[in-house]
């Protein structure tokens, strides 16, 4: 105990402290605490102690590698006890990493002259705020297992939270602005909040456009065909309602997703954030069963096969929905097989006039942005086909603020090669730039020679394409779908957006069930930009 009058004296940096008391040793202090704070040495604090604190007492016992007391010791003491530490292996790890790196960013951001003590205090409330927010996808998976909930086990964020930076930089940096230390000061806190995504997901600068065309209108309807069984869908659902980027229906039923959302720890609410279509018993089964039955009658469905068809799949639960305008998108595609689920969706919904599925993919590798098509549905397309797929890819791409740059890819480079392949993408490519004239594009190239300006240029003097293609054709649906499936893992660490169905006469999106709640995310940005669009 610091204490007045101590033998020896103290420095001016403890004089502060010093009171008049009896108290002298940790156990006379602790004795009634409600909270005791330690960055001292191990087992300081003794269980003994812990039993004399005050009602749900907070231990802060942050000595490492070894705490004053150990988590389970000071419970057993105290169960209504609420413990932090240092130490990534027990609830409640305080680390430095929480904070430091995403002050420094706000205050290099803003030309912050000096760290305030109110640029100090957003970030500890930003803290406080965000352990009562949902939990992220990346905390969920570095916890698998865990329950992770605001409260005694879930008092502060964890380190792997990639929210930190876009909650604290931006609070750091107004405060810096209201303290007077800002020679830079931040206007347009938005735009700088989405720049800082760039910092979190790799996919967020190429979805930036997507993200503010969805934002650009009312919230479209997107209907979530595996809404109620997959707790990646509800996460992406939260987001969706948090970022405005849609009013999700979850088709599911009910209770089920009542207690996936209560597991995961979100805060969606039926019927006031979400809106539930229960296969089992909503009131539009008549409605749709006979929609089905009128669609497919002439390919054998019955009433009987369409009442069933309707009860047992929820992808055609969406699309008959999309159809008749109860929702204005629709994703699927996170259980079970694409065709299956593009079966469904090319008998309710169809194709535009003039055109035929398709799928593109982007891709996210370090120093570029690639799209390739087709992916998922062609097997062997011909050249009209290809030229066509290549229109909708283009036009796909300009979505994303890109403009598309097309590379007819082949074994080939410019005549080569007199095998068929190499001819069909020969021909490919001069039946595109009849159908997009304006857009840069060359083929049949190999894949060096689409990204390297200098190759082209070796074999052939008057290339109509400029610096590096970033939409890809390929030959067939197995040459595509190698080559995404490969780079995605060698390169772009499997960072990708997509599958983005081409052709459809209404937004849809087939997704597949190794997607995460990030791409989940970007999809439903990408599903509801387009229904704003339609």
């Amino acid at each position: 105990m610091i204490f007045q009058g101590r033998p020896g004296g103290y420095d001016e940096s403890k004089a502060k402290y010093a009171q008049d008391t009896s108290a002298r040793t940790l156990a006379d202090v602790v004795k009634n605490a409600d909270v005791f704070l330690g960055c001292s040495t191990a087992g300081v604090l003794t269980p003994a102690m812990v039993k004399t604190m005050g009602d749900k007492p907070i231990i802060l016992a942050l000595a490492n590698p070894e705490p004053e007391i150990r988590p389970e010791l000071a419970r057993e003491a105290r169960p209504d006890c609420i413990i932090a530490t240092g130490r990534s292996d027990y609830p409640n790890q305080v680390n430095n990493v929480l904070c430091f790196p995403y002050i420094f960013r706000g205050a290099l951001d803003c030309g912050a002259t000096k760290i305030t003590e109110s640029m100090k205090l957003a970030c500890v409330r930003e803290i406080a705020q965000l352990a009562k927010a949902d939990i992220s996808e990346e905390v969920a998976n570095a916890y698998a297992g865990k329950e992770l909930s605001f409260g005694p086990d879930y008092i502060i964020p964890t380190p792997f939270d990639s929210r930190l930076i876009l909650r604290i930089a931006p609070a750091v940096a107004r405060a810096a602005a209201e303290s007077g230390v800002a020679t830079r000061p931040i206007t347009d806190f938005d735009a700088y909040t989405q720049s800082l995504t760039r910092f979190v997901y790799q996919t967020g600068m190429i979805m930036r456009p997507v993200f503010v065309a969805a934002k650009q209108s009312n919230a479209k309807r997107v209907a979530y065909a595996e809404g109620g069984e997959d707790e990646r869908v509800l996460r992406a659902a939260q987001l969706a309602v948090d970022e405005k980027l849609a009013q999700p229906i979850l088709i599911g039923r009910p209770a089920v997703i009542e207690a996936r959302i209560a597991k995961a720890g979100l805060r969606l609410k039926l019927g006031q954030d979400v809106t539930v279509v229960n296969p089992e018993s909503d009131t539009r089964f008549r409605q749709y069963w006979e929609t089905y039955h009128r669609l497919m009658g002439r390919d054998g469905i019955t009433p009987e096969a369409a009442k069933a068809a309707v009860r047992r799949s929820n992808t055609l639960i969406g699309a008959l929905s999309v159809y008749l305008g109860d929702a204005d998108a629709m994703l699927c595609g996170m259980v079970g097989r694409f065709e299956h689920h593009l079966e469904h969706v090319r008998d309710v919904i169809g194709c535009r006039e003039g055109e035929g599925f398709a799928t593109l993919n982007a891709l996210m590798l370090p120093e570029r942005t690639l799209f390739i098509a087709d992916t998922y549905v062609n097997e062997e397309p011909d050249a009209e086909l290809l030229a066509r797929i290549a229109v909708m890819a283009a036009t796909e791409v300009r979505r994303f603020g890109l403009p598309p740059k097309v590379a007819f890819l082949s074994h080939s480079n410019y005549g080569s090669s007199r095998r068929g392949s190499a001819m069909k993408m020969r021909q490919a490519r001069e039946l595109f730039t009849r159908l997009a004239p304006d857009v840069e594009c060359d083929g049949e190239l190999q894949g060096d020679a689409a990204l390297s300006e200098k190759v082209r240029r070796d074999s052939l003097m008057d290339s109509t394409l400029s610096g590096e293609a970033n939409l890809l054709i390929c030959p067939t649906l197995d040459a595509a779908n190698i080559l995404f499936n490969v780079l995605k893992m060698t390169g772009g660490h499997g960072v990708t957006v997509g599958p983005i169905l081409l052709g459809a006469k209404a937004p849809v999106h087939v997704l597949t069930p190794s997607a995460t709640v990030r791409r989940v995310v970007n999809m439903t940005a990408l599903v509801s930009a387009a229904a704003v669009r339609a």
